[in-house]
Order: structure tokens, then C-alpha cells, then sequence
């Protein structure tokens, strides 16, 4: 049985052997988990191993689960129940639907507890996680609430300053008040506190670190340089712009009609990543915040918060996300200031000065990832290689590299792989998985899901993408599911 024929669109399930009736907390905490995130089903009736079981009585199930709907579940979220037959044996599909009214409750036990998902199982909401529930069923936003700081007592230099140099225009009082930075009595929304020169919100702040080698524990020194940032939104991006100035390279090389510059970190792809940490975080976990940390062979920008709908950005096309503001004010602000776009262009602008660097290679293409509580950028260093230390300057090494290029099989396999119909995304997951597991190692399901962090479904279709494009063949005497790279 193919699970994703019956799914359609779902990327999240979970599978029941049967309906637990005398325990109907045991699947109704999925049901809110997937109404507060971006919609799932329930399969009633399957194994572990997707075989179907099939239920006694499907219809009588039915019953009961929406029975257990109304009275277990407030409010009541939007579901479809659908009863399917195969093999002689029925078992039913519960769909349930993103839904407007969050939080959605179990009640029960003299309980009431909100769900969401973390990975593949459904857990109690945490405290900052409700609180964004209930801005998004009350149809609100953090950056819009009204605080108890008062305007006057807040100075705005850098934002007038920068507004003025941006845009040619003043910022005057009217313009907060329109711009939803304060309200008529006076008193600043969280989108005007982020913006004072003195930001009054201490965990609006940026950690910054220049690490020594390859991860946080090379032996030889910690940390190369470090910062820490607080104030205005505007100070934090220029100061960590500038951060990511002093601490990556720009190598170059002559032409016959100039010079061609070779970055460590393409600019405006950091600059985008930086804009979108700092406007696009969570700022209701009170104890997080944004970080910059850069490596030998990379960049990673960590913010608080995952995608504002709660689904797995690498699960996703990036070329095609629509666009999300968690903190529409901030963002308005900022796009006025031309330091963003409201069309929510920014992985493709990121993807696309990678593309366009001299340096760039198909396995340099940056990484998004997601999940319940971050959002992360990987930005490769271009001019990053194992062998700089062989004798060659880093100057020397990055031409050396440009001329002899990937290693013959990763070369082979990238050039099959621009011969396919297949997207840039799934492209870019399949060079991550060649990357981990090349020729001679096999892989299943479980292996591509652990290594590109998607969830079930998206890591089934990877696999199916991947034989129908001839890309990989089963090994036998392994067991079931278990795949290698086919040879070229």
C-alpha cells in the first residue's frame, strides 16, 4: 500500500492500529496538534509498517470519532472522515484542516491542553507557542500589540536618520501613529519599541561569533572574534552587517578586462538572511535570540521561530513560498526603507547571488532548514577547501579549486543530475543526500529524512522522484526500502 496515494497534499500523519475508544486523548492530541499547525491526518486501521490491518467495524468508528470531535475538542476544528476499502479490508482517514480559531484544546480528563507537533509526535504547547496560538486566532500579531511605554519617553535617531537617508522623506509624529510604531494616546506597539534607539525589549538582541575551524570545539581557541549586540532594529542589522564584513573574505583574480571577485559569502545573499532573521523571528521566547555564527567552511544565521504557518521550509520549494510576515508592521517599515520586498522574494534573491558568484558549486547551494521553534541559513564559504593548508595561499587554493573543480564522481553525478526535468529543490536534496551517502553506502526512507530534516511524505515522494529519474536501484538481502546511488 502506498500511504501518499491516499494523503494527496498531507505532509504530516500518524497511524493507528485501531481506534482506542476508552483512550481517545491518544489520537485526539494529534487532532489538535495538526488543527494549531499546517493540517495532517489520521490513518485508523495501518501498521507501523504501513500494512493495513483494517477495523471491525469502520463505520461504527466513524461514529465515534466524530462523537469524540464535538464533545473532546473545543473549539471543534474543520476534518474530513473518509472510509476506504483495499484488499478486502476497510480503514478510515481522518483529515484535519489548519485552522483560524487557534488554540484548538483537548477537553478531557479535567484537562484542557493545546497540542503541537514536534517531528512526529504531538506534545503540549509551551508557553511561548499558546501565546502565538492565541495572536493567531485573534488575528493579531506581536508587533502590533500595544505596550506601556509611552513615546516620549523613547528616542528615535537612528530610524529617522536612516528613514531620511533611504527614502529622501521625514519621519514626523503622524507617520509612527500611520505606520502602527504608537498609538493616538501615546503609547508604543511592540513595533515602535523594536525601533527606539534604546529598544526596552532585552531579548531583542544578536550574538555574533567567528568561530576558530569547523564547529564550536576545534581545541585550539574558541572563538576568533565575538560580539553581542542590543538597541534598534536598524543598529542590529547595520551591526551585523558589518560583523559579517570583518570576518569573511573577498578573494579576486584578473581578466583580460578586469577582475573577477570571489567572496567567501556572497554579500547580498548575507545581507537578505540577516533581514529576514531580524524582521521574521519569534519575539514571544523571551529568552532567544539571533545569531550569527561563522565558521571556516560556513555561515549560519539562526532566528527564533519557525516558518509563520508552522510547515518545514525544507520541505518546500523555496522558488515558490508565498509570502508570511510574522511581524507585518516591522516588515512594511523595513520595505519602505528598501532594505526588503513585500512579494516574499528573499530565498530566491539568496539562491540566485549564490548562482551568480564565479565560485558557486551545485553542493555550495545554501541550506534552509525549519522546524517548531527556529528557523536556520547555512551559507557555504565559496572559497572554502580541505586542502588550503598543502602549501597553496587561500588565494591560490580558491583558483586551484576553480580550475580542477569537484572531485570526478561528485562531477559525474552533478552532470547527470542537470540532465533531469527535476526542480532546483529536489535537485539540491538529492546532491545532499550523494554528498552523505555517494556511490557505495545504502540509504532508506529513515536516512533521507535524518538528513535533509524532511518529514515523512516529502522524503516517500524524494524517493519516488529519484527512481522514476533512474537516479538510484534497490538492494536486496538488506531488508525492505534500502537504495544506493546507481553507478553512471
Amino acid at each position: 500500500m502506498n500511504i501518499v496515494d491516499y494523503l494527496g497534499e498531507t505532509t504530516e500523519y500518524d497511524k493507528k492500529l485501531e481506534l482506542e475508544v476508552k483512550k481517545p486523548k491518544s489520537w485526539l492530541k494529534s487532532v489538535s496538534a495538526f488543527a494549531n499547525g499546517i493540517g495532517g491526518a489520521l490513518i485508523f486501521g495501518i501498521a507501523n509498517d504501513e500494512t493495513i490491518v483494517g477495523l471491525r467495524d469502520a463505520k461504527l468508528n466513524s461514529e465515534i470519532i466524530s462523537e469524540q470531535l464535538k464533545t473532546k475538542m473545543d473549539p471543534i476544528p474543520s476534518t474530513n472522515l473518509k472510509i476506504h476499502k483495499e484488499d478486502d479490508k476497510t480503514f478510515i482517514i481522518l483529515h484535519v484542516y489548519a485552522g483560524i480559531e487557534t488554540p484548538y484544546y483537548y477537553v478531557g480528563d479535567g484537562n484542557r491542553i493545546a497540542y503541537v507537533r514536534i517531528g512526529n509526535e504531538s506534545v503540549p504547547a509551551t508557553a511561548a507557542q499558546l501565546k502565538q496560538l492565541v495572536l493567531k486566532g485573534s488575528d493579531k500579531t506581536f508587533d502590533s500589540l500595544t505596550t506601556a511605554y509611552r513615546f516620549d519617553d523613547f528616542a528615535f535617531t537612528k530610524l529617522r536618520s536612516v528613514y531620511l537617508q533611504r527614502t529622501g522623506n521625514e519621519l514626523n509624529e503622524q507617520d509612527f501613529i500611520s505606520f502602527g510604531l504608537m498609538t493616538t494616546d501615546g503609547l508604543l506597539t511592540n513595533a515602535g519599541a523594536l525601533l527606539a534607539d534604546e529598544c526596552p525589549l532585552r531579548h531583542s538582541r544578536l550574538f555574533c561569533t567567528h568561530w576558530y575551524g569547523k564547529n564550536k570545539a576545534s581545541g585550539v581557541m574558541d572563538a576568533v572574534d565575538d560580539k553581542e549586540y542590543s538597541g534598534s532594529l536598524i543598529s542590529l542589522l547595520q551591526n551585523g552587517e558589518e560583523f559579517i564584513k570583518n570576518n569573511t573574505k573577498k578573494a579576486w583574480k584578473k581578466t583580460a578586462n578586469g577582475r573577477i571577485e570571489l567572496p567567501d559569502i556572497p554579500e547580498r545573499a548575507a545581507f537578505e538572511c540577516l533581514v529576514n532573521a531580524l524582521i521574521h523571528r519569534s519575539y514571544l521566547d523571551l529568552g532567544s535570540e539571533v545569531h550569527i555564527d561563522i565558521y571556516d567552511d560556513r555561515m549560519e544565521i539562526y532566528s527564533p521561530g519557525g516558518m509563520c504557518d508552522g510547515s518545514r521550509v525544507q520541505n518546500l520549494d523555496t522558488d515558490k513560498i508565498p509570502s508570511r510576515r510574522r511581524n507585518p508592521i516591522i516588515a512594511d517599515l523595513f520595505n519602505r526603507m528598501h532594505f526588503m520586498e513585500r512579494r516574499g522574494s528573499g530565498f530566491k534573491k539568496i539562491k540566485e547571488d549564490y548562482h551568480s558568484a564565479a565560485n558557486f558549486t551545485l553542493e555550495m547551494e545554501p541550506v534552509f532548514y525549519s522546524d517548531e521553534t527556529q528557523f536556520s541559513v547555512t551559507l557555504y564559504n565559496l572559497n572554502y577547501s580541505d586542502n588550503a593548508k598543502t602549501g597553496l595561499s587561500p588565494e591560490k587554493q580558491v583558483f586551484e579549486d576553480i580550475k580542477t573543480g569537484l572531485s570526478s564522481k561528485k562531477q559525474v553525478f552533478e552532470n547527470v543530475l542537470k540532465n533531469t526535468d527535476l526542480t532546483s529543490k529536489t535537485k539540491e536534496h538529492i546532491i545532499m543526500l550523494f554528498n552523505a551517502f555517494g556511490y557505495d553506502k545504502t540509504f532508506a526512507r529513515a536516512d533521507i529524512m535524518a538528513t535533509i530534516g524532511l518529514t515523512k511524505t516529502p522524503a516517500s515522494e524524494l524517493l519516488n522522484k529519484m527512481k522514476t529519474a533512474n537516479l538510484i536501484e534497490p538492494i536486496s538481502g538488506m531488508g525492505k526500502g534500502k537504495y544506493k546511488f546507481r553507478k553512471k
